[in-house]
Protein backbone atom coordinates (compact mmCIF):
# COMPACT_ATOMS: atom_id res chain seq x y z
CA UNK A 1 0.00 0.00 0.00
CA UNK A 2 1.36 2.61 -0.84
CA UNK A 3 1.99 6.72 1.22
CA UNK A 4 -1.38 7.70 -0.90
CA UNK A 5 -3.31 4.60 -0.24
CA UNK A 6 -2.64 4.89 3.23
CA UNK A 7 -3.61 8.43 3.23
CA UNK A 8 -6.80 7.69 1.20
CA UNK A 9 -7.79 5.17 3.86
CA UNK A 10 -7.12 7.01 6.85
CA UNK A 11 -9.46 9.96 5.42
CA UNK A 12 -11.82 7.26 5.32
CA UNK A 13 -11.61 6.27 9.03
CA UNK A 14 -11.51 9.86 10.61
CA UNK A 15 -15.05 10.63 10.12
CA UNK A 16 -16.31 12.62 13.77
CA UNK A 17 -19.54 13.12 12.26
CA UNK A 18 -20.49 9.17 13.17
CA UNK A 19 -20.77 10.87 16.68
CA UNK A 20 -23.36 13.34 15.52
CA UNK A 21 -25.98 11.56 13.45
CA UNK A 22 -28.92 11.76 15.79
CA UNK A 23 -30.01 12.84 18.65
CA UNK A 24 -29.60 10.08 20.79
CA UNK A 25 -26.31 9.63 19.35
CA UNK A 26 -25.38 12.97 20.32
CA UNK A 27 -26.65 12.63 24.18
CA UNK A 28 -24.99 9.86 24.47
CA UNK A 29 -21.36 11.46 23.74
CA UNK A 30 -22.42 14.72 25.30
CA UNK A 31 -19.26 15.89 27.26
CA UNK A 32 -21.02 19.05 29.10
CA UNK A 33 -24.50 18.98 31.21
CA UNK A 34 -26.82 21.12 33.21
CA UNK A 35 -29.23 19.87 35.54
CA UNK A 36 -31.33 21.79 38.10
CA UNK A 37 -28.83 21.27 40.55
CA UNK A 38 -26.59 23.26 38.95
CA UNK A 39 -28.79 26.09 39.25
CA UNK A 40 -28.63 29.18 42.00
CA UNK A 41 -31.94 31.11 42.02
CA UNK A 42 -31.55 34.55 42.66
CA UNK A 43 -34.70 36.85 44.20
CA UNK A 44 -34.78 40.05 45.27
CA UNK A 45 -36.77 40.80 48.25
CA UNK A 46 -38.44 44.03 49.18
CA UNK A 47 -40.63 45.01 52.55
CA UNK A 48 -44.07 45.30 52.94
CA UNK A 49 -46.91 42.71 51.95
CA UNK A 50 -48.12 41.28 49.01
CA UNK A 51 -45.45 42.67 46.81
CA UNK A 52 -44.88 41.89 43.12
CA UNK A 53 -43.22 44.42 41.04
CA UNK A 54 -41.98 43.94 37.68
CA UNK A 55 -38.47 45.08 37.16
CA UNK A 56 -38.69 46.84 33.53
CA UNK A 57 -34.90 46.22 32.84
CA UNK A 58 -34.92 42.66 33.76
CA UNK A 59 -37.87 41.26 31.31
CA UNK A 60 -39.53 38.62 33.26
CA UNK A 61 -37.97 39.29 36.91
CA UNK A 62 -39.63 40.64 39.93
CA UNK A 63 -38.41 42.14 43.32
CA UNK A 64 -40.83 39.96 46.05
CA UNK A 65 -42.22 40.78 49.57
CA UNK A 66 -41.36 38.04 51.65
CA UNK A 67 -45.21 36.59 51.69
CA UNK A 68 -45.04 36.40 47.83
CA UNK A 69 -41.11 34.98 47.94
CA UNK A 70 -42.53 31.61 49.24
CA UNK A 71 -44.84 31.16 46.30
CA UNK A 72 -41.92 31.33 44.05
CA UNK A 73 -38.83 29.65 46.42
CA UNK A 74 -41.63 26.49 45.87
CA UNK A 75 -41.87 26.56 42.30
CA UNK A 76 -37.81 26.76 42.42
CA UNK A 77 -37.80 23.36 44.74
CA UNK A 78 -40.48 21.80 42.81
CA UNK A 79 -38.35 21.87 39.77
CA UNK A 80 -35.41 20.64 41.06
CA UNK A 81 -33.70 23.75 42.07
CA UNK A 82 -31.82 22.96 45.39
CA UNK A 83 -30.05 26.65 46.09
CA UNK A 84 -31.05 30.26 46.00
CA UNK A 85 -29.79 33.62 47.10
CA UNK A 86 -31.37 36.55 48.26
CA UNK A 87 -30.81 40.23 47.98
CA UNK A 88 -32.28 42.97 49.73
CA UNK A 89 -34.12 46.38 48.58
CA UNK A 90 -34.66 48.88 50.24
CA UNK A 91 -36.20 52.19 50.42
CA UNK A 92 -34.26 55.42 49.96
CA UNK A 93 -35.57 56.58 53.15
CA UNK A 94 -33.85 53.40 55.08
CA UNK A 95 -30.50 54.36 53.81
CA UNK A 96 -27.61 56.20 55.52
CA UNK A 97 -23.93 56.81 55.57
CA UNK A 98 -22.67 53.45 56.32
CA UNK A 99 -25.52 50.91 55.74
CA UNK A 100 -26.89 50.32 59.32
CA UNK A 101 -29.91 48.93 57.71
CA UNK A 102 -28.11 46.26 56.34
CA UNK A 103 -27.88 44.21 59.62
CA UNK A 104 -31.33 44.57 60.69
CA UNK A 105 -33.05 41.80 62.64
CA UNK A 106 -36.26 42.62 60.72
CA UNK A 107 -34.76 43.46 56.88
CA UNK A 108 -35.97 42.02 54.55
CA UNK A 109 -33.63 39.10 54.18
CA UNK A 110 -33.87 38.59 57.38
CA UNK A 111 -37.23 37.96 57.07
CA UNK A 112 -37.12 35.91 53.89
CA UNK A 113 -34.24 33.30 55.69
CA UNK A 114 -36.43 32.57 58.42
CA UNK A 115 -39.76 32.31 56.87
CA UNK A 116 -38.07 30.25 54.31
CA UNK A 117 -36.43 27.87 57.09
CA UNK A 118 -39.40 27.37 58.08
CA UNK A 119 -41.32 26.51 55.25
CA UNK A 120 -38.70 24.26 53.39
CA UNK A 121 -36.26 23.06 56.12
CA UNK A 122 -32.71 21.87 55.06
CA UNK A 123 -34.28 21.26 51.53
CA UNK A 124 -33.48 24.52 50.13
CA UNK A 125 -29.63 25.73 50.11
CA UNK A 126 -30.57 29.48 51.19
CA UNK A 127 -27.24 31.81 50.44
CA UNK A 128 -27.14 36.03 50.64
CA UNK A 129 -25.70 38.70 49.09
CA UNK A 130 -23.64 40.48 51.93
CA UNK A 131 -22.88 43.71 50.31
CA UNK A 132 -23.48 47.51 51.59
CA UNK A 133 -24.50 49.16 48.35
CA UNK A 134 -28.19 48.51 48.66
CA UNK A 135 -28.24 49.74 52.36
CA UNK A 136 -26.09 52.87 52.10
CA UNK A 137 -27.39 56.53 50.56
CA UNK A 138 -24.44 56.41 48.33
CA UNK A 139 -24.47 53.37 46.44
CA UNK A 140 -21.02 52.29 47.21
CA UNK A 141 -19.63 48.95 48.47
CA UNK A 142 -18.46 50.28 51.26
CA UNK A 143 -17.73 53.16 54.12
CA UNK A 144 -16.36 56.58 52.13
CA UNK A 145 -13.72 58.44 53.80
CA UNK A 146 -12.47 61.75 53.07
CA UNK A 147 -8.60 61.49 52.33
CA UNK A 148 -5.96 64.00 50.79
CA UNK A 149 -6.74 62.49 47.39
CA UNK A 150 -10.75 63.12 48.12
CA UNK A 151 -13.25 60.56 48.73
CA UNK A 152 -11.95 56.52 49.10
CA UNK A 153 -14.00 53.55 50.10
CA UNK A 154 -12.97 53.03 53.74
CA UNK A 155 -11.53 49.17 53.34
CA UNK A 156 -11.32 48.17 56.96
CA UNK A 157 -14.05 49.90 58.53
CA UNK A 158 -16.52 49.04 56.23
CA UNK A 159 -15.11 45.05 57.04
CA UNK A 160 -17.13 45.73 60.73
CA UNK A 161 -20.49 46.63 58.68
CA UNK A 162 -19.99 43.43 56.35
CA UNK A 163 -19.24 40.93 59.60
CA UNK A 164 -22.35 42.27 61.33
CA UNK A 165 -24.32 41.45 58.10
CA UNK A 166 -22.89 38.38 57.61
CA UNK A 167 -23.85 37.45 61.40
CA UNK A 168 -27.11 38.24 61.18
CA UNK A 169 -27.72 36.62 57.79
CA UNK A 170 -26.34 33.65 59.56
CA UNK A 171 -28.75 33.87 62.58
CA UNK A 172 -31.60 34.17 60.19
CA UNK A 173 -30.74 30.69 59.00
CA UNK A 174 -28.69 31.46 56.09
CA UNK A 175 -26.45 28.18 54.86
CA UNK A 176 -23.89 30.26 53.26
CA UNK A 177 -22.91 33.90 53.29
CA UNK A 178 -21.83 35.57 50.12
CA UNK A 179 -19.75 38.88 49.98
CA UNK A 180 -19.44 40.70 46.99
CA UNK A 181 -17.89 43.67 48.21
CA UNK A 182 -14.43 43.33 46.88
CA UNK A 183 -12.97 44.60 50.15
CA UNK A 184 -9.37 43.04 50.75
CA UNK A 185 -9.48 40.58 53.64
CA UNK A 186 -13.68 40.49 54.04
CA UNK A 187 -13.51 36.63 53.54
CA UNK A 188 -11.12 35.80 56.73
CA UNK A 189 -12.90 38.83 58.43
CA UNK A 190 -16.45 37.10 58.17
CA UNK A 191 -15.29 33.96 58.75
CA UNK A 192 -13.36 34.50 62.28
CA UNK A 193 -16.12 36.80 63.43
CA UNK A 194 -18.95 33.99 62.43
CA UNK A 195 -16.84 31.11 64.17
CA UNK A 196 -16.07 33.77 67.29
CA UNK A 197 -20.64 34.11 67.10
CA UNK A 198 -20.75 30.01 66.99
CA UNK A 199 -21.54 29.90 63.20
CA UNK A 200 -18.59 27.59 61.69
CA UNK A 201 -21.09 25.51 60.53
CA UNK A 202 -22.28 28.58 57.62
CA UNK A 203 -20.69 28.74 54.88
CA UNK A 204 -18.74 31.66 52.44
CA UNK A 205 -19.25 31.84 49.02
CA UNK A 206 -16.66 34.62 48.13
CA UNK A 207 -17.05 36.52 45.25
CA UNK A 208 -13.29 36.15 44.50
CA UNK A 209 -12.93 37.68 41.00
CA UNK A 210 -15.50 40.48 40.50
CA UNK A 211 -14.90 42.61 37.69
CA UNK A 212 -15.69 46.52 37.13
CA UNK A 213 -18.22 45.87 34.44
CA UNK A 214 -20.32 47.14 32.18
CA UNK A 215 -23.09 44.04 32.50
CA UNK A 216 -24.44 45.31 36.06
CA UNK A 217 -26.77 48.49 35.08
CA UNK A 218 -29.69 46.16 35.20
CA UNK A 219 -29.13 44.70 38.21
CA UNK A 220 -28.50 48.30 40.46
CA UNK A 221 -31.85 49.22 38.86
CA UNK A 222 -33.45 46.20 40.20
CA UNK A 223 -31.30 46.50 43.50
CA UNK A 224 -31.70 50.60 43.79
CA UNK A 225 -27.61 50.56 44.74
CA UNK A 226 -26.48 52.60 41.56
CA UNK A 227 -23.17 54.29 43.10
CA UNK A 228 -23.03 58.25 43.41
CA UNK A 229 -19.93 59.66 42.10
CA UNK A 230 -17.80 61.25 44.61
CA UNK A 231 -14.58 61.51 42.20
CA UNK A 232 -14.64 57.64 42.64
CA UNK A 233 -14.03 56.18 39.37
CA UNK A 234 -17.47 53.51 39.34
CA UNK A 235 -16.11 50.98 41.29
CA UNK A 236 -12.89 50.88 39.46
CA UNK A 237 -10.60 51.27 43.00
CA UNK A 238 -12.59 48.19 44.99
CA UNK A 239 -13.92 46.06 42.09
CA UNK A 240 -11.24 44.38 39.10
CA UNK A 241 -9.56 45.70 35.81
CA UNK A 242 -11.32 43.32 33.23
CA UNK A 243 -7.85 43.36 31.55
CA UNK A 244 -6.44 41.22 34.16
CA UNK A 245 -6.69 37.63 34.96
CA UNK A 246 -3.37 36.81 36.62
CA UNK A 247 -4.66 39.65 39.86
CA UNK A 248 -7.84 36.92 39.13
CA UNK A 249 -5.91 34.05 40.39
CA UNK A 250 -4.11 36.24 43.42
CA UNK A 251 -7.55 37.07 44.95
CA UNK A 252 -8.88 33.43 44.01
CA UNK A 253 -5.51 32.32 46.35
CA UNK A 254 -6.01 34.84 49.20
CA UNK A 255 -10.01 33.69 49.18
CA UNK A 256 -9.10 30.39 49.13
CA UNK A 257 -6.46 31.14 52.18
CA UNK A 258 -8.71 33.22 54.11
CA UNK A 259 -11.37 30.31 54.51
CA UNK A 260 -14.13 30.61 51.66
CA UNK A 261 -16.01 27.30 50.66
CA UNK A 262 -16.71 28.24 47.28
CA UNK A 263 -15.44 31.06 44.71
CA UNK A 264 -17.12 33.14 42.28
CA UNK A 265 -16.16 34.68 38.64
CA UNK A 266 -18.51 37.34 38.38
CA UNK A 267 -19.79 38.53 35.18
CA UNK A 268 -19.51 34.84 32.98
CA UNK A 269 -19.70 35.24 29.46
CA UNK A 270 -17.33 37.67 29.10
CA UNK A 271 -14.72 35.87 31.38
CA UNK A 272 -15.04 31.98 30.56
CA UNK A 273 -11.36 32.51 30.21
CA UNK A 274 -11.50 33.27 34.07
CA UNK A 275 -13.78 30.59 34.84
CA UNK A 276 -11.58 28.13 33.45
CA UNK A 277 -8.23 29.54 35.01
CA UNK A 278 -9.64 29.12 38.39
CA UNK A 279 -11.15 25.73 37.70
CA UNK A 280 -8.16 24.77 36.72
CA UNK A 281 -5.84 26.57 40.05
CA UNK A 282 -8.43 25.22 42.91
CA UNK A 283 -9.99 22.37 44.20
CA UNK A 284 -12.69 23.87 45.63
CA UNK A 285 -16.76 24.68 44.01
CA UNK A 286 -16.34 27.63 41.20
CA UNK A 287 -19.60 29.56 40.49
CA UNK A 288 -20.52 31.67 37.96
CA UNK A 289 -22.95 34.34 37.87
CA UNK A 290 -24.75 35.17 34.99
CA UNK A 291 -25.53 38.93 35.43
CA UNK A 292 -28.54 41.35 34.69
CA UNK A 293 -26.66 42.72 31.52
CA UNK A 294 -26.10 39.33 30.27
CA UNK A 295 -29.41 38.15 31.04
CA UNK A 296 -30.73 41.64 29.31
CA UNK A 297 -28.88 41.35 26.31
CA UNK A 298 -30.64 38.19 25.67
CA UNK A 299 -33.70 39.37 26.17
CA UNK A 300 -33.49 42.58 24.14
CA UNK A 301 -32.19 40.50 21.05
CA UNK A 302 -34.90 37.94 21.32
CA UNK A 303 -37.87 40.81 21.34
CA UNK A 304 -36.04 42.14 18.15
CA UNK A 305 -36.65 38.93 16.66
CA UNK A 306 -32.53 37.68 15.75
CA UNK A 307 -32.30 35.56 18.40
CA UNK A 308 -34.07 32.12 19.56
CA UNK A 309 -34.19 32.53 22.87
CA UNK A 310 -34.47 28.79 24.00
CA UNK A 311 -31.08 27.98 21.76
CA UNK A 312 -29.15 30.92 23.31
CA UNK A 313 -30.11 30.48 26.92
CA UNK A 314 -28.71 26.93 26.44
CA UNK A 315 -25.60 27.91 25.05
CA UNK A 316 -24.75 30.40 27.28
CA UNK A 317 -25.08 28.14 30.08
CA UNK A 318 -23.28 25.46 28.79
CA UNK A 319 -20.48 27.71 27.98
CA UNK A 320 -19.99 28.66 31.60
CA UNK A 321 -20.72 25.17 32.49
CA UNK A 322 -17.46 23.70 29.79
CA UNK A 323 -15.00 26.60 30.91
CA UNK A 324 -15.52 25.14 34.62
CA UNK A 325 -18.47 26.38 36.41
CA UNK A 326 -19.91 23.60 39.11
CA UNK A 327 -22.67 26.32 39.73
CA UNK A 328 -24.62 29.01 37.87
CA UNK A 329 -26.52 31.91 39.55
CA UNK A 330 -28.83 32.83 36.75
CA UNK A 331 -32.30 34.50 36.11
CA UNK A 332 -33.09 32.29 33.12
CA UNK A 333 -32.82 29.54 35.86
CA UNK A 334 -36.54 28.78 36.37
CA UNK A 335 -37.68 29.45 32.90
CA UNK A 336 -34.44 26.95 31.40
CA UNK A 337 -36.45 24.18 33.49
CA UNK A 338 -39.64 25.06 33.31
CA UNK A 339 -39.68 25.58 29.41
CA UNK A 340 -37.03 22.27 28.81
CA UNK A 341 -34.52 24.58 27.26
CA UNK A 342 -31.84 22.72 28.55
Amino acid sequence: MTDLDMQYRMDLVRRPRRLRTSNAMRELVAETHIEPRHFIMPYFVVEGEQQVQPIATLPGVSRFSVDMLMGQLERSLNLGIKSVMFFGVLDADKKDEVGTTSFDPEGPVNRALREARKNFGNDLVLMTDVCLCGYTDHGHCGIIKQSEKGPVVDNDPSLDQLNQMALSHAEAGADMVAPSDMMDGRVGSIREYLDDFGHSDVGILAYSVKYASAFYGPFRDAAGSSPKDFGITGRHTYQMDSRNVREALSEMYLDEAEGADMMMVKPALAYLDVIRQMREHTALPVVAYNVSGEYAMIKAAVAAGVLDEAAAVRESLLAMRRAGADLIISYFAVDAIEKSWL
